[in-house]
């Protein structure tokens, strides 16, 4: 490798993104290709940066499989940046074990990174953990290490430990000091915020009062029956009831619960649950019906009893009722969750991430943007979404994936 890529190479790494282009911007032989690329994508040109790319993979001879592989990592990265979470992950497989084979471990190390990032989009965190735990990050340089930890404190936020992604932080941000990018520091700054930012609610004997996660997480490990609106369930510590198939349900148990230890009238029970502004004997009836069914889900938890106004909600053995509700209440949560993170997503990469149709997704999108929560541009298959810049947002307990005991 001349002189001129070697450079280039080096302030790559070290965040120096003009200095590096400098070097190689009028170039077109493959390894000036493949740095611009990645060099356009770290400005944020993907379009650009991806026809790079191709042109160096192509370009790079038979015996340059490394180079190739290299390449296809940086595609790969370009994809899961862009939420193009249908980019063929057998690719990045493939381009993984060719660099682990020919002994470039930290390019391997940060293919495995990508695809335990895009485990951890769709939710699929046992997956994601698996892939993380061969790596030997004593192998890696401060920066991969920084990237490591970042994943880790990723995963351990989502199964809300935040004594693990405390520590995972804290390893980030030496890594990424040791590593001194400017770039990647901002990025574990940024990252840990979310540690101290509110990301729920507490619904208590009529006061209300919001939670950080690691307050969401002592709660969940508590005795308290707990209904979860954002997750759609009622839960106790080893027991978890699924109720996002059930909305009447859920809608009473979360009245129940919020008036909890006092019952709740007939009619603000249908009101909620069936949007009746005025109770006749077919709602009475239906209302009926439909505690009973709750009983029968509820189980061995609670029991719904009637009283003379209306129906009481009984924990058979938590010592406290509880609902759990995130920041922002309102349809379609788990779309807007995913926007928060300040990414153009398509519609597609939303179906993907949430496991549901894509045109479900669309439809929520497009009743999102006829109230201003989210905002397209292009058109056609380049059509992406976000949220404006300026907006509260739904918080990652939205999120898909497990939570504790579930």
């Amino acid at each position: 490798m001349d002189s001129l890529i070697t450079a280039a190479a080096h302030a790559l790494a070290a965040g120096d993104l003009l200095g590096a282009l400098k070097r190689v911007a009028l170039r077109e032989d493959p390894p000036a290709l493949a740095l611009r690329g990645i060099i356009m994508a770290q400005l944020g040109d993907f379009g650009r940066a991806k026809a790079l790319l191709k042109g160096a993979a192509r370009a790079f001879g038979p015996r340059e499989a490394v180079a190739r592989a290299r390449c296809v990592v940086a595609e790969a990265e370009i994809a899961l940046v862009s939420r193009d979470l249908s980019w063929p992950a057998k690719s990045l497989n493939t381009a993984r074990n060719t660099l682990e084979a020919h002994g470039d471990h930290v390019n391997a190390a940060h293919a495995r990174h990508l695809e335990v990032r895009r485990l951890l989009l769709i939710g699929r965190l046992d997956d994601a953990e698996r892939s993380l735990a061969v790596l030997d990050t004593t192998l890696l340089p401060s920066a991969s290490r920084a990237a490591h930890a970042l994943v880790v404190a990723g995963i351990a936020i989502r199964r809300l430990d935040m004594k693990a992604a405390r520590t995972a932080f804290a390893q980030a941000a030496a890594a990424a000091h040791q590593a001194d990018i400017p770039a990647l520091t901002t990025e574990v700054e940024n990252a840990h915020l979310i540690l101290d930012a509110p990301t729920a609610r507490l619904i208590a004997r009529g006061d209300e009062r919001p939670l950080l996660l690691e307050d969401v997480e002592e709660l969940l490990a508590s005795r308290a029956f707990v209904v979860d609106a954002c997750r759609y369930i009622a839960r106790e510590p080893g027991k978890t009831i699924p109720l996002a198939t059930r909305p009447v349900l859920f809608a009473l148990v979360r009245a129940l619960a919020e008036a909890w230890p006092e019952d709740v009238t007939r009619s603000t029970l249908i009101a909620r649950a069936f949007g009746g502004k005025h109770a006749d004997e077919s709602h009475r009836a239906r209302l009926r019906v439909e505690v009973g069914r709750l009983r029968a889900e509820l189980g061995a938890l609670a029991d719904v009893r009637a009283t003379p106004r209306g129906f009481l909600l009984e924990p058979c053995r938590a010592s406290d009722v509880v609902v759990l509700a995130p920041l922002i209440e309102g349809q379609h949560g788990d779309v807007l969750a995913l926007l928060a993170d300040g990414e153009a997503w398509s519609s597609s990469a939303l179906a993907i991430a949430l496991g549901a149709s894509p045109r479900t997704v669309q439809r929520a999108l497009e009743q999102l943007a006829t109230t201003g929560r989210v905002q397209s541009f292009g058109r056609g298959r380049a059509l992406r979404w976000m949220t404006p810049p300026v907006l509260g947002f739904p918080t990652i307990l939205l999120l898909p994936g497990p939570l504790p005991s579930d």
